[in-house]
């Protein structure tokens, strides 16, 4: 209960009146509160937001670096260094442990910050009366006594006490575990506190879900005060699963750490023989398992996919579910609505048709009744379905005036719109009439079937249905969307089953949402990209032809599959003609699931749109289901994975091409890292092998780990789109990330930096140089830095790109360079590192080293573009 409702015992808000609930929060239903108690009562009371977890601090977040076995083992190593009395190995181990730690500390902040960013963008809103205005808020500035408006779709967003119902159904299921949706009402229950919250019929819960008709309510409680929110504080938080991608790459991990291990033991043993000191070839094989075994390959994923997800969100594509950044480069096929998606959702009213010259005003007066465009807080505008703004909006540009309109015939009853019907009814009745008057509004052939009559100048004529599905068909074949109005008279208050039945036909409204300039462009790059644009609305199929032809998605002669053809045919007969349809029309929000799975088990990667209630199973039937962020539906956000700010169709294929340079720079840093520390091992594995003694120490190897994985490897998540990367085909969704020839790189580019670093070693040896295990180190780090930089692109020279394309990573590259060569150069960090100073030859090779490394994979990627050209 509130702290606005009176303290003292009182019955409970389900067993009050309304206006008793209204009385106590001080607020009237039909104004609504003015801005200054809103901000008061916000202060009082909170923002309306569950309990969320505390986030972690960096403490935590510092202390959950060490729990990894191998860096336990590589502290406890270095303890037992200090105790033999090598305090200098032992302070640069801490420091670099230390410092790796905050590496991986800021990369998990990073992560947090960017998903917490996303959570912003994706909070619910709420429709709510204030100051006598409607207008639409963020959730979670809703107070105790604001007026919440519901419609079919809508999120609940916080406890409330409902006032004004219509055909108001919920689903209750999360809250209760019913699965029968509820009808609501707004009279008073019996006074019980023991009431089940299934039983409350006059009360609406957060998180439940508006499946049928609309309402109004008073808010009673918000946050942690709503019954979801005393659930939510006694949940613990559940531990995130992580991606696919993740769960992949960490298995991928486990394997490869029993070789490494393996392969350092040979190392150890083979230094031991060698006469090495035991505890340094300890250390050694320690340290190389801590490079080499790739533990944070899944947490640095996951921040490219956070970060890449903040990127789409600019680009007005909200991911809420993070696996669907990797999967967006497998789409194969885009099934989009037409209104709103490849349209401008402006919908204008371009004909007026009547019979016998009635007057179209007569017609836009029933339209703006029946009607449930709502005005803006904006003069001027109207808030609703764009359908029935463009109604309200014409008849105002007739000279009608509307809002007078409706306040001189008040609706006392209404049908709402149904997907099923197609349609919805209203009832008025003027004060002192004698009559009340029924108008039904929606498909032509929903309403026709109900018309016995058509209303002329000289009176009720019998309606011709031929004349009238003629006219229909006229206006559908220029595009238009067709709506037909209709009326009928009692002398009483009508009973729900005669409403629409005998009516009269007043006229035809051709309205039309011109397609989106953008979108033409954008189905023209899905083609392009091997991705396949279809169209499913529910308009006439004439409307939607004409629009699929106008955008391109389809030629002249294209065939066109209707709801009732889709609902005549089999699963079996569907999967086979699913491959060559492009536009379905006429269909309704349960077709398209049918159509979701025939693609699926053609073996097609469906990205699918929706805005709707009904729309919501199709939504998660689909590989990527895309919600309507402006005028979609919470329960269709919900389901989805991916939510467009602007319903825009050009942001799916934005997000598409943001998914593939996303997954791209995941593959280019794993090809990376994995490259990376093959080479180290390669270096280390075959230098007993071959005769020569190890060439790094323990310092060394963790040096090299730090500098090189951590800027430089971090920063490929900034790298642009690869060129072409919308005119290739869509990647296969079971295809591993290693495909492609990128795990015999990592291989053969190691080994070759293995091989170079082995030889500087072995040449430093024969001239009697000194310098050879600081040679080692510098070629190592050196040519790593060449492997960055070459490999930008998979297939374009660097030359190509241009060396300024990626200023973070070339930023990182000098900065990795300079830090070595501080290391090589500096007075105290030589004793440190156990470096001694190169000559300027010996410079002059490292650098030439890093050049044979980079020049290597230019010819590799010059043969991928010679291959590409045969084929």
């Amino acid at each position: 209960m509130p702290a606005l409702l009176d303290p003292s015992p009182a019955p409970p808000v389900h067993a009050l009146d309304a206006e008793a609930v209204a009385a106590q929060l001080r607020v009237r239903t039909d104004v609504g509160l003015a801005a200054p108690d809103v901000g008061e009562r916000l202060l009082r009371h909170g923002p309306n937001r569950l309990p969320e977890s505390a986030g972690r601090g960096w403490g935590a977040r510092l202390g959950g670096q060490f729990r990894d076995f191998m860096i336990l083992v590589l502290l406890a190593a270095a303890a037992l260094s200090g105790v033999i009395g090598d305090a200098a190995d032992t302070v640069a181990i801490l420091v670099i442990v230390l410092l790796n730690a905050a590496v991986g500390a800021v990369q998990e902040w990073r992560a947090d910050r960017a998903m917490q960013a996303l959570r912003r963008l994706a909070a619910p809103q709420a429709r709510v009366r204030r100051a006598g205005r409607v207008e639409v808020v963020d959730a979670g500035g809703l107070v105790p006594g604001d007026v919440v408006l519901l419609d079919a779709g809508d999120m609940v967003p916080a406890d409330l006490r409902l006032f004004d119902v219509a055909r108001l159904r919920l689903d209750e299921s999360a809250l209760t575990g019913e699965s029968a949706t509820v009808l609501k009402q707004a009279a008073a229950l019996p006074a019980r506190d023991d009431l089940p919250l299934g039983d409350r019929s006059n009360m609406a819960y957060k998180g439940t879900l508006v499946t049928q008709g609309r309402g109004a309510g008073l808010v009673v409680a918000t946050g942690a005060g709503t019954e979801l929110g005393r659930i939510a504080v006694l949940l613990e938080v559940a531990e995130d699963r992580g991606t696919p991608l993740q769960r992949r790459l960490a298995a991928f991990g486990r394997r490869l750490s029993l070789v490494v291990l393996a392969i350092c033991a040979v190392i150890f043993a083979a230094g031991v023989l060698r006469g090495e000191p035991l505890l340094r070839m300890a250390l050694t094989a320690i340290s190389l398992a801590v490079a080499a075994i790739p533990e944070a390959l899944p947490a640095v994923v996951t921040v490219l996919l956070a970060l890449g997800a903040r990127t789409m969100a600019r680009h007005n594509a909200l991911v809420r579910r993070l696996p669907s950044v990797e999967t967006l480069g497998s789409v194969t096929t885009i099934c989009a609505d037409k209104t709103g998606t490849l349209t401008r959702n402006r919908m204008e009213v371009q004909a007026l048709h009547t019979w016998g010259g009635l007057p179209p005003g007569r017609l836009l007066e029933l339209a703006a009744l029946c009607n449930d465009a709502a005005p803006a807080p904006d003069a001027g505008r109207w808030i609703g379905d764009p359908t029935e703004t463009a109604l309200v909006v014409r008849a105002e540009d007739e000279g009608i005036a509307v809002q007078p309109l409706r306040q001189r015939l008040p609706r006392i009853a209404e049908l709402p719109f149904d997907a099923a019907r197609k349609r919805m009814s209203t009832v008025h009745h003027a004060d002192g009439a004698s009559a009340w008057q029924g108008i039904t509004k929606g498909a032509p052939e929903s309403v026709l079937p109900l018309c016995r009559q058509v209303w002329t100048t000289q009176g009720a004529e019998p309606v011709d249905v031929a004349a009238a599905l003629a006219a229909v068909q006229a206006l559908a074949g220029r595009g238009m969307r067709v709506l037909a109005v209709a009326q009928r008279e009692w002398p009483a208050p009508p009973a729900v089953d005669a409403v629409e039945s005998d009516l009269t036909l007043v006229g035809l409204i051709g309205l039309l949402d011109p397609p989106r300039s953008e979108a033409r462009q954008a189905v023209a790059e899905c083609l392009e990209a091997g991705i396949v644009p279809v169209m499913i609305t529910g308009d006439h199929p004439a409307t939607a032809l004409a629009i699929a032809r106008d955008l391109g998605i389809v030629g002249a002669d294209a065939p066109v599959l209707t709801g009732p053809e889709l609902a005549a045919i089999g699963d079996t007969d569907l999967a086979e003609q699913v491959e060559q349809v492009r536009v379905y029309a006429r269909t309704d929000p349960a077709q398209k699931i049918r159509i979701v799975r025939a693609l699926q088990r053609r073996g097609q990667f469906v990205a699918m749109t929706g805005d709707g209630v009904n729309d919501a199973p199709a939504l998660r039937a689909a590989d990527i289901g895309v919600a309507m962020g402006k005028g979609g539906t919470d329960v269709a956000r919900e389901a989805a994975s991916l939510v467009l700010l602007d319903d825009d169709f050009a942001t799916i294929v934005a997000a598409v091409r943001e998914g593939r340079r996303i997954f791209d720079n995941i593959r280019k840093f794993i090809r990376y890292a994995m490259t990376g520390n093959s080479g180290e091992i390669w270096a280390l594995f075959l230098a007993p092998l071959v005769g020569l003694p190890v060439p790094l120490l323990p310092i060394h190897i963790l040096w090299v780990n730090l500098v090189t994985d951590g800027l430089p490897g971090l920063a490929l998540a900034a790298e642009p789109a690869e060129r072409g990367v919308m005119r290739r085909p869509p990647r296969p969704p079971q295809e591993s990330v290693f495909a492609h020839g990128l795990w015999q790189h990592a291989l053969w580019v190691g080994l070759l930096i293995g091989g170079l670093c082995l030889g500087v070693q072995a040449w430093a040896i024969a001239r009697g140089d000194p310098h050879g295990q600081t040679l080692v180190f510098v070629v190592l780090t050196f040519t790593q830095m060449a492997h960055v930089l070459a490999i930008r692109s998979e297939r374009d020279s660097l030359f190509a790109l241009g060396v300024t394309g990626n200023l973070p990573l070339l930023g990182a590259v000098v900065l990795t360079v300079g830090l070595q060569i501080a290391v090589v150069y500096v007075p105290a960090l030589q004793r440190l590192f156990h470096t001694l100073p190169l000559t300027l030859p010996e410079l002059a090779l490292s650098l030439g080293c890093a050049a044979v490394v980079f020049g290597a994979v230019e010819v590799e990627k010059a043969w991928r573009r010679r291959l590409t050209r045969d084929a």
